[in-house]
């Protein structure tokens, strides 16, 4: 009878550990779900997140003359007309293809520390 009551213990222990098996692979799939879901909410995420750094960089060059103060932009569309707008030769005609580094210093020159 001993015997018998062992063999029995034996599969009663036996079906338990399958149960926490059960319900371990359970959890374990849960998991996985969660795991996707969380891997592809970030690969959306960093997508995003480049897509939204080239905007920023694209508005940053195009919001580049927008940062000049309205006289600066005036000088600018003289300057791009083909006109010098420094001080030395202010009002002169620009030679074809020709900068002129002053000009451009009183266009873009000193813009952080509140100077127009």
């Amino acid at each position: 009878m001993s015997e018998d009551l062992e063999k029995s213990k034996i599969y009663d222990r036996f079906e338990r550990v399958t149960e926490q098996t059960k319900d371990l692979l359970e959890k374990m799939e849960q998991l996985q779900l969660q795991i996707t879901e969380v891997l592809e909410e970030n690969a959306e995420l960093t997508i995003e997140n480049e897509h939204l750094h080239k905007l920023i960089a694209e508005n940053q060059q195009e919001n580049e003359s927008a940062e000049l103060s309205s006289s600066r932009q005036n000088l600018q569309k003289l300057y791009e007309q083909g006109f010098h707008v420094c001080n030395e030769y202010y009002g002169k005609r620009l030679d074809h293809h020709e900068s002129c580094t002053f000009c451009l210093d009183a266009i873009f020159g000193r813009r952080g520390n509140g100077a127009n």
